[in-house]
């Protein structure tokens, strides 16, 4: 598409291109929607990409034309299914009573929006239980946001956390050290390791 499209190599790099698509993705901004969000547009331009609403559109219109799927659109679309068709969404609603997501603090706002669009509905059971530690989320670069877990109490409001503060790997030394780097977050749930 970037060869098609005769675009500067410099400017769009392909593993770059490919990164703003899953982030789009990842925020549930559709190509359409992406050409219309000036902010988006205004960083592009920022950015020496002022084509890449378009490589996004040409992008999502060749997959389809090729009956293919990168991984955010399993996500992408699978959310945007539960969302247009109320029959689907109940099927996995009972499908899914009991929902478990490991990693909790490495999930995107797409996988987040997934997740409470299956538990959170009136007369919900809620039964999710996540695993996670906030301290340990690095993956902001893929359109990981660590809101999902700091915030999981203000979505579930009934939930019941337990803290595992017991560390079998590391020294004292580096537990002790690593506590009080921990300590400076301006966010966190607060534990003693």
């Amino acid at each position: 598409i970037l060869k098609d499209m005769n675009l500067d190599k410099q400017g769009y790099n392909a593993n770059e291109a490919l990164s703003r698509i899953s982030q789009a993705k990842s925020n549930l901004i559709s190509p359409k929607r992406y050409e219309m969000d000036e902010e988006l547009l205004q960083r592009d331009r920022s950015g020496g990409r002022p084509y890449m609403y378009e490589v996004y559109k040409r992008y999502m219109l060749t997959c389809k034309m090729a009956n293919a799927m990168d991984f955010d659109d399993l996500l992408y679309f699978f959310f945007v299914l539960l969302n247009g068709n109320e029959s689907v969404l109940e099927k996995y609603r009972k499908q899914f009573q009991y929902i478990l997501v490991d990693e909790f603090q490495d999930t995107n706002f797409l996988q987040f929006a997934i997740l409470r669009k299956l538990t959170l509905y009136p007369g919900s059971p809620q039964n999710v239980c996540v695993v996670g530690d906030d301290a340990q989320s690095i993956y902001s670069f893929r359109g990981v946001t660590i809101d999902n877990i700091l915030d999981f109490e203000k979505n579930y409001k009934d939930l019941k956390v337990f803290k595992l503060e017991q560390n079998y790997r590391s020294t004292p030394d580096i537990v002790k050290a690593a506590n009080e780097i921990i300590g400076h977050n301006k966010r966190q749930i607060r534990k003693t390791i």
